[in-house]
């Protein structure tokens, strides 16, 4: 090895729990065994009818009784609004930089409740691939879904498990190997299970994060990025940017590489032992900084001249992120478990990713050098 590369963990990185939401912003359908169809609950048989598109996007995706006026300032309520208006400006932003290109944007809804819009921009003059979507999620999570998205103790196996799921999502990759790829989710998450039944208690939390991935190091790019993290954790509580930027790196560990992969940001998950409404105006205030953290770096970047050479190495880190996802990432798992919307659950995949047999880049150059601090986690602020 050419990187001075520490011994591997003696522990493995913490499975996250209910990291799911990534993913429910294309909500999943209701995984059934197989084995014995005709024994199913009609409950369950009617959660896993298709989505259907839709012409136009509604007022809300709500149910009628958490859409009343009387719930208008429910947390359901209120988040829903909050993921849709940073949709809005994610893609304003993102337009804008382009200059040209436009999302497509498809609109769908579920017979059981909820739906969600799906946007994707590709092949702009900036951007390789763009997805920012949002979902509003009425479900039953089976069994095996509901282990891979919580930490619930596998002696005690819970039966289906109603759920009410919001979410963003969004990964940005650009053409310009200068220029980082990045990434944000902020969801919310109940489970509508009986009080106290065994294996599944009712409970909320709020989830997310928003973490960056470049292929080149610019310090004062990362710096700038995180700042406007650390600005929006203080705001709340001064111990969560050091804890989240902790949880960030050791929830994007690429475990068979033993790198992470990028230079994270950050990530938490399961959270709810805070106020809901001071959890609910802290994801907010990391939704809305999305833009300000990461918008100043394209401008600066996405004209930035490069080699050949240079775009090969981002295709070598973008494999890196596609392995990821594919094979850590909970939010895919949980997505495949339960029957998700294909082309929503692999919206973050690149267009364009490569793998070369057994490559090291050269110990001191560029390439080399954002590979270490993958390795090594740093302290950017």
């Amino acid at each position: 090895m050419l990187l001075n590369t520490p011994p591997a963990p003696t522990l493995t990185p913490k499975l996250i729990p209910h990291s799911s939401l990534p993913n429910l912003s294309f909500p999943p359908s209701t995984f059934l065994p197989k084995s014995k169809p005709t024994r199913t609950p009609f409950l369950l048989r009617a959660m896993i009818e298709k989505e259907t598109p839709e012409a136009h996007r509604p007022d809300t995706f709500l149910r009628d009784y958490d859409a009343s006026s009387s719930s208008s300032l429910s947390v359901r309520n209120r988040f829903e609004k909050m993921i849709r208006d940073v949709q809005d400006s994610v893609c304003a932003a993102i337009e804008a930089a382009d200059g040209g290109a436009k999302f497509k944007e498809d609109v769908w809804s579920r017979p059981g409740g909820g739906g969600g819009i799906s946007r994707v921009l590709q092949d702009g003059s900036v951007w390789e691939k763009a997805g920012v979507n949002v979902s509003v999620v009425y479900g039953v999570m089976p069994p095996e879904a509901y282990r891979a998205a919580t930490s619930a103790n596998g002696n005690v196996k819970p039966g289906p498990v109603p759920f009410f799921a919001a979410g963003v999502s969004s990964v940005l990759h650009p053409k310009n190997p200068f220029a980082p790829t990045l990434h944000f989710n902020y969801r919310y998450f109940e489970t509508d299970a009986p009080k106290d039944a065994p294996g599944a208690p009712r409970q909320w939390w709020f989830g997310g994060g928003t973490d960056l991935t470049p292929a080149y190091i610019f310090e004062e790019d990362v710096k700038h990025f995180h700042t406007v993290q650390k600005r929006a954790c203080d705001k709340f509580d001064p111990s969560f940017y050091p804890r989240f930027k902790k949880w960030c790196d050791d929830y994007f560990y690429i475990k068979h590489r033993n790198e992470r992969r990028g230079l994270g940001g950050i990530f938490f998950d399961d959270l709810n032992d805070y106020d809901q409404e001071m959890l609910l105006g802290f994801s907010t205030e990391c939704a809305n900084s999305v833009v300000s953290a990461y918008l100043p770096i394209i401008e600066k970047r996405k004209d930035t001249p490069f080699t050949d050479q240079h775009k090969a190495w981002q295709q070598l880190r973008r494999g890196r992120y596609v392995e990821f996802n594919l094979v850590y990432d909970r939010g895919t798992t949980f997505g495949l478990k339960t029957g998700g919307r294909i082309e929503s659950i692999l919206v973050s995949l690149p267009l364009t990713a490569r793998w070369e047999y057994d490559h090291a880049p050269e110990e001191g150059s560029e390439e080399w050098k954002l590979l270490d601090a993958c390795i090594n986690p740093k302290e950017w602020i």
